[in-house]
């Protein structure tokens, strides 16, 4: 498996891919969201609507090996005002 997540939603620009309709990809975001998976798991993202950028960086070969930049992106969404958290 080349990547940890399908294509579904997802349009590319040069250089990254882009978010084009988020409840297709299965990932919290909003569209527009940029981002782009690296070597060894790296990833970064960065959704304009939100005012959030992310960088994560790891050392984990092969990237398939476990799917943590799927499991990571929710961890740097902001929780919804009308969240009980």
């Amino acid at each position: 498996m080349f990547s940890e997540a399908t294509y579904n939603g997802i349009g590319f620009g040069l250089g990254f891919s882009v978010t084009m309709n988020p409840a297709q990809t299965l990932i919290p975001g909003s569209a527009g969201e940029y981002s782009w998976g690296g070597a060894a798991t790296t990833s970064f993202w960065i959704d304009p609507a939100e005012e959030l950028a992310a960088i994560f960086m790891t050392q984990v070969l092969p990237s398939s090996a476990y799917p943590i930049r799927g499991n990571a992106h929710p961890w740097s969404t902001p929780p919804s005002p009308d969240s009980n958290l």
